[in-house]
C-alpha cells in the first residue's frame, strides 16, 4: 500500500495526515499554528509530519496552504493567514524530514480531492467554489489542476461583478465574494433585521435579541424553519452565486461545479436557489449541456486528502 503525508496549513491549527491511495486517511494528529512566527510554523509542520514518519513507511509529503504558491510548487510567496512571505517552505521541510514535499494552494488541492475521490468523481473538468467567510476555489482541467502561469489562478472569489461595488478585503470593490459568500449572507440578514425587525423575530429570537448577534447557523436554522426574512436572504446570496457560476461556465465549460466551505451546510436552501440561477444566467442555455452543481463530500479534510495525493502523483 502506497502512503503519503497531506498537511493542510492553518491560520490556527495545522492538520497532518497519512493518506492511502484510494483518499483515505489512516491517521491525523494535530499542532497549534504558530501563524506570526514563519520558521516557527515550519518547524511545527515537521514536527507534525516526524511523528507520522516514526509510524509509517512514506512516499513523500504534499502541504497545503491558504496563498499564493509558485508554479514549481515549493515556495509560498505570500498567505494572508501566516506570517510566510516569499518562503521556501518545500525546501524547509524536506531538510527537517528527509523526505520529498510539495507545496500546493488548500483550494486547489481540495478540489483535486473532490474530483478524484469526492462529489466531482467520473469528471475531468470540475471547478470547487468554497463558500464561507469569502470565496475560494480550485480548478481541475482535463483531469489536472490548473495553475495558471505564475500558480495564482483559481481566485474567482474576486472578480468584479458590481463596478464601484461593496468594498473588499482585497482593496477593491465590487468583488463576487462580496454579494454570494457566508460575509454577504449574514450582512443580507443583519441589514434585513435593522430594517424589518418585526418581520426578523426569528432571527433575532436566535441572535439574542440583536442584528449584531446574527451569524450564519441562525441565519440557516430560521430559514429551515421555513422564516420568510431568512429565506429570502439565501435566495439573494443563492441567486448571485448561481450567476456568477454561469458566468465561470461561460469562460471554463466544466461539467462539474462543486460547493463547499461552511455555506454549504445549508444543503438545499442553497443548492436549489444556486441550481435556478445558474440555469437562468448561463449563455446559450437552450443549446448546450447545463453543468452538475454539486455539494462537496470530503468535507474540511479535503485539501489534506488532495495535498496527499498530489505528492503521490508527483
Amino acid at each position: 500500500m502506497s502512503l503519503t503525508i497531506g498537511v493542510d496549513v492553518g491560520g490556527t491549527k495545522i492538520a497532518a495526515g497519512v493518506v492511502d491511495e484510494h483518499g483515505t486517511i489512516i491517521e491525523m494528529v494535530r499542532r497549534r499554528t504558530p501563524a506570526a512566527n514563519a520558521s516557527a510554523t515550519v518547524d511545527m509542520v515537521s514536527d507534525a509530519i516526524r511523528e507520522l514518519l516514526a509510524r509509517y513507511e512514506i512516499g513523500a509529503i504534499g502541504i497545503g496552504a491558504a496563498g499564493f504558491v509558485d508554479e514549481s510548487r515549493s515556495a509560498v510567496h505570500f498567505a494572508p493567514n501566516l506570517a510566510w512571505r516569499h518562503e521556501p517552505v518545500a525546501r524547509h521541510v524536506e531538510e527537517r524530514t528527509g523526505r520529498a514535499v510539495i507545496v500546493e494552494n488548500d483550494a486547489n488541492a481540495a478540489a483535486w480531492a473532490e474530483a478524484v475521490y469526492g462529489a466531482g468523481r467520473g469528471h475531468e473538468h470540475v471547478v470547487l467554489i468554497t463558500v464561507g467567510t469569502g470565496i475560494g476555489a480550485g480548478i481541475v482541467l482535463n483531469g489536472e489542476v490548473y495553475r495558471g502561469h505564475w500558480g495564482m489562478a483559481g481566485e474567482p472569489g474576486h472578480y468584479r461583478v458590481v463596478p464601484d461595488g461593496r468594498l473588499c478585503g482585497c482593496g477593491n470593490r465590487g468583488c463576487w465574494e462580496q454579494y454570494a459568500s457566508g460575509s454577504a449572507l449574514v450582512a443580507e440578514a443583519r441589514d434585513f433585521a435593522r430594517r424589518s425587525p418585526g418581520a426578523a423575530i426569528r432571527l433575532l429570537q436566535l441572535a439574542g435579541g440583536t442584528p449584531e448577534g446574527i451569524t450564519g447557523p441562525e441565519v440557516t436554522t430560521a430559514a429551515r424553519e421555513g422564516d420568510a426574512g431568512a429565506l429570502r436572504c439565501f435566495e439573494i446570496i443563492g441567486r448571485w452565486l448561481g450567476e456568477g457560476l454561469a458566468d465561470l461556465a461561460a469562460i471554463l465549460d466544466p461539467s462539474c461545479f462543486v460547493l463547499g466551505g461552511g455555506v454549504s451546510d445549508a444543503g438545499d436552501l442553497l443548492l436549489d436557489r444556486t441550481r435556478e440561477a445558474f440555469d437562468k444566467g448561463l449563455t446559450g442555455r437552450q443549446y448546450r449541456e447545463h453543468a452538475a452543481i454539486v455539494l462537496a463530500e470530503l468535507g474540511p479534510e479535503a485539501g489534506l486528502i488532495g495535498a496527499a495525493g498530489l505528492a503521490r502523483r508527483r
